[in-house]
């Protein structure tokens, strides 16, 4: 399945000052996927000058100093002569930049670029302010180096693919314009008005050594996330409807007496959606038998509950590491150069595993909810697969074939990247954290999610178009004319694949979730 490229509206400035420390996810996803551009606080530049003079003053040391007058990983007990340092910095980045694969997407570059440059204006990597200034105007004028899927182990951080935007900013290597195409980076740079840097003692190792891509795209998953999850709830509205389900489980009452926040949200959320709806109503009576629905729709405050307080701890884990200075070695604040190993990406890695964990479980229910509207033993008097003519049309069948296919596939995606460490660097670098691959399948996860939500719309909706002359809620209706509007109505079989591509943009551009916010009022 490939990526989906969300297209929300922006609601964040059309800047973002880099340097009053620290960046918030808003603030990264407003740069990396809506294009903000960067400006960069002058006081912090200070400081980075500032920082500069201690490396300065270190690279004169006949002391050796780990990256600064030495070589690196395993080399790090080579002196190296000062005559030769500049090129040993270039031919650090050119080395390292050895990723494989399919180019990796525009916004994750520029989420990686972006709080790469945050770190360097905290003033702890000893960078030169020339270097940080030559980052900025990178990404403000929308240059994204080519950065290949392959080649981060997630410690020393995400190396090959920081290597690669080190490489653009010397003049090397390949990118992508702001108007996608293809160049090398001197003629882009060239035309941007950029000079080239020529780095200096310690710079090439500054520049790659962070957990910048992982963080990056751990920044948008959770803001993919959190409209997904709320677009779970829309869906699952819907199919308590359609399904004729009741909307008694979700009493505040009841949800009090197990006070897990995510739960209480959730279950709030669907009793908005399914205010005032005359298909729950038309069913309230003493004539109902129905005691209990099944755990798809009764249980879905539950699991999408527990979903969004993994989402919830997810955000804190990646709120702390925006404030976090990553580098090795690093400056402190009282001017010392000492290595250490908050490079590793465990943290960043772990909470990536977790949300697959609970994206492939949101998507399992999602389906379980999709296939219930298809069996008439189960969806309480529709038509077998909610086909238009029984037995000349099969209606949505294959849907949930194809939602089933991607639940299976998130299913696989949810086995844990981070406990897969392999040794490198001669055994120097004997664990890693994979945090990359981590966020890599975790973007795939989402993509996934945002498909089988889209497919339960589609065939929740034509449920409750079904369920007429009685009619859905405010809100859930509005989703209905919303879906309607790109030909998701009952009617003889077609061609469904627009269908559901078309719904899958209205999921992931979060205009499901707004419509019903229209009629339902804010969702949580």
């Amino acid at each position: 399945m490939s990526t989906i490229a969300p297209s929300r509206a922006a609601t964040t400035a059309a800047s973002v000052t880099v340097g009053t420390w620290p960046l918030t996810i808003d603030e990264v996803v407003a740069v990396a996927r809506h294009g903000a551009s960067v400006v960069l606080d002058p006081a912090a530049l200070e400081g980075v000058a500032a920082s500069r003079a201690i490396v300065e003053d270190l690279a004169a040391d006949p002391e050796p100093h780990y990256g600064i007058s030495t070589g690196f990983g395993a080399l790090a007990t080579t002196f190296i002569a000062e005559d030769r340092r500049a090129q040993l910095q270039a031919s650090l980045v050119r080395s390292h930049a050895a990723g494989s694969g399919a180019e990796v997407e525009r916004e994750v570059v520029r989420a990686l670029m972006l709080l790469r440059l945050s770190t360097l204006m905290t003033g702890r990597t000893g960078v030169r302010r020339e270097t940080a200034e030559t980052y900025a105007a990178i990404l403000n004028a929308g240059i994204t180096p080519v950065v290949r899927e392959y080649g981060s182990l997630g410690c020393s951080g995400d190396l090959a693919p920081l290597a690669h935007c080190a490489l653009v900013a010397i003049g090397e290597g390949e990118v992508r314009t702001a108007d996608g195409e293809l160049t090398d980076a001197a003629d882009a740079l060239a035309a941007a008005g950029i000079t080239p840097l020529r780095l200096g003692e310690k710079e090439g190792l500054a520049l790659i050594n962070g957990t910048d891509g992982m963080l990056g795209m751990l920044a948008l998953a959770i803001d993919d996330l959190r409209m997904l999850l709320t677009t779970a709830d829309v869906a699952a509205a819907m199919s308590v409807e359609g399904l004729m389900g009741t909307d008694a489980v979700f009493a505040e009452d009841l949800h009090a007496l197990r006070p897990q926040r995510g739960q209480a949200a959730s279950a709030a959320n669907l009793r908005r959606l399914l205010a005032d709806s005359p298909i729950v109503a038309s069913h309230k009576g003493p004539e109902c038998t129905r005691v209990q629905d099944a755990y798809s729709l009764r249980c879905a405050p539950q699991v999408h509950g527990a979903a969004r307080d993994t989402l919830a701890h997810a955000a804190s884990v990646a709120d702390a590491e925006l404030a976090s200075a990553i580098d090795n070695p690093v400056l402190t604040l009282d001017g010392r150069v000492e290595s250490n190993g908050n490079f590793h990406g465990a943290p960043v890695a772990y909470v990536l595993d977790f949300l697959a964990i609970a994206v492939a479980d949101v998507a399992s229910m999602s389906e379980r909810r999709t296939d219930r509207f298809l069996d008439r033993a189960r969806n309480q008097g529709l038509p077998p697969f909610l086909a238009h003519e029984v037995g000349v049309d099969s209606g949505l069948m294959i849907a949930q074939y194809t939602a089933a296919g991607i639940v299976s596939e998130l299913k696989r995606l949810a086995v844990p990247a981070s406990v897969d460490s392999i040794p490198s660097s001669a055994m120097q670098e004997d664990h890693v954290s994979m945090g990359w691959a981590a966020a890599r399948k975790l973007r795939r996860a989402i993509d996934g999610l945002t498909r089988v939500l889209a497919i339960e719309v589609m065939t929740a909706a034509r449920g409750l178009a079904l369920r007429a002359p009685t009619e859905p809620g405010p809100a859930t209706g509005a989703v209905v004319s919303l879906v309607a509007g790109v030909g998701a109505v009952p009617g003889p079989d077609r061609f469904l694949t627009p269908e559901i591509e078309a719904i899958t943009g209205l999921v992931g551009s979060g205009a499901v979730v707004a419509r019903a916010a229209e009629a339902a009022g804010p969702l949580g």
